[in-house]
């Protein structure tokens, strides 16, 4: 065993960008189950593991980690020489899936996360969807995802030629939205649809859906 332990919930978001940086490194860890609903992550010990209480925190041995994407980071340098590679190697590239990541997770994550939650996350606390956020927000996402094709009629994937952390962040919010009438978002653009469909089928992605 690594001694990696992950400490989640298996329907966030952000606890499953972690799970599948995991499954690409074919590394072993433990999940611990933190119980949203009952507030768990908003008390000790949580707490001592993140202070701003958000799911997940992270543990591989005596080094502790918080923010999904910085663990997704570590997990990709630390673990550089198992599973599938992550990283783009050369200062350049590196600088490019940078940019790639702060796209994301600026550009993208920002609207897609409220459509995840007006459509899909609300159900689970008994809310009703407001019709007119979704399209407000589909909007906004139209306008990423026409960015996006344009990027990708030029290359494979996000950030090079190979899946990388840029493409992997992605996945858990467009698993949720392919869920949703947003789906059709996606499916209008021919580039982002066939990058959509490879991210998604990957063995890691498929995993963290049992």
């Amino acid at each position: 065993m690594s001694g990696i332990k992950v400490f989640g919930h298996p329907a966030s978001t952000a606890t499953r960008r972690v799970l599948i940086a995991l499954h690409e490194k074919e590394l072993d860890f433990e999940l611990v189950h933190i119980d949203l609903k009952d507030g768990e992550h908003k008390k000790e010990p949580f707490l001592s593991r993140n202070p701003f209480g958000k799911i997940p925190a992270f543990e591989d041995g005596d080094f502790k980690l918080f923010e999904s994407r910085a663990i997704t980071q570590y997990i990709a340098h630390e673990y550089a020489d198992k599973g599938n590679q992550l990283l783009s190697p050369g200062s350049k590239n590196m600088a490019i899936l940078a940019m790639g990541m702060e796209i994301e997770a600026h550009e993208f994550d920002s609207v897609a996360s409220k459509l995840g939650w007006e459509q899909v996350f609300k159900n689970f606390f008994g809310l009703t969807t407001d019709q007119a956020v979704v399209e407000e927000e589909e909007v906004k996402l139209g306008k990423v995802l026409d960015n996006y094709e344009a990027r990708l009629s030029e290359s494979k994937y996000m950030a090079c030629d190979h899946f990388t952390l840029v493409d992997l962040h992605h996945i858990p919010l467009i698993q949720y939205l392919l869920g949703t009438p947003t789906k059709k978002l996606f499916d209008e653009r021919p580039h982002v649809s066939a990058w959509v469909a490879d991210i998604t089928s990957r063995p890691s992605s498929q995993k963290i859906l049992v």
